[in-house]
């Protein structure tokens, strides 16, 4: 027989987790049962809302010089992500998840610069000293709020990730990493290089 403090205790972390990197890694029935809010929505003013910007193509000559390596450009007000090949034959737009706040929110320039199928999950420092509770590892699979697939950046602790609770995706809903639908991180995973370039505005 199941323990239900310990599937509410586990409930709790994974609502926490969420915030965290941006992604919810709990079965759909659990889901259905837990409230939006992450430990991180609490600290921001306001309610978290659904994407209501613009949501259309755009060209890469604006943004980057050249296609060197392919690109991916990240629009924090659109929340979406866009992905051009090298080779120009390909573009993909994608819905993503930003970060909750613009002080957890980086601009920029960086590139990938490693790409893991079935990620594993530590906290950040900061993330352990706000939630002493949370495991220091989450191995990959299921509950790990990465998802299915990950691209690096050379950016410390920043990703682009998959994520097993659709309900971030178009929202205001991370500590700072990215956010795709799982088949869709997927799919870019396939696209992108070590080396792609990535610039998010």
């Amino acid at each position: 027989m199941v323990n239900r403090s310990s599937q509410l205790s586990r409930r709790a972390f994974m609502v926490g987790v969420a915030g965290a990197a941006g992604g919810l890694a709990m079965p759909v029935g659990a889901q259905e049962t837990m409230s939006n809010s992450t430990e991180m929505e609490s600290q921001v003013k306001g309610s978290v809302r659904h994407n209501i910007s613009s949501f259309r193509a755009l060209d890469w000559e604006p943004f980057f010089s050249d296609l060197r390596n392919g690109a991916i450009l990240v629009d924090i007000t659109s929340r979406a992500l866009h992905f051009w090949s090298e080779d120009q034959s390909i573009y993909k737009l994608y819905p993503c998840s930003v970060p909750l706040s613009e002080d957890l929110t980086r601009r920029g320039r960086t590139k990938v610069v490693k790409k893991v199928e079935g990620p594993s999950w530590r906290p950040t420092p900061e993330m352990k000293k706000r939630n002493p509770e949370w495991p220091d590892y989450v191995p990959p699979g299921p509950d790990n709020p990465l998802g299915t697939h990950a691209l690096y950046l050379s950016w410390r602790y920043y990703r682009i990730h998959g994520t097993h609770d659709t309900r971030k995706i178009g929202r205001r809903s991370s500590n700072g990493c990215i956010g795709l639908y799982n088949e869709h991180i997927a799919e870019l995973f396939g696209l992108a290089k070590i080396g792609t370039q990535v610039l998010l505005i």
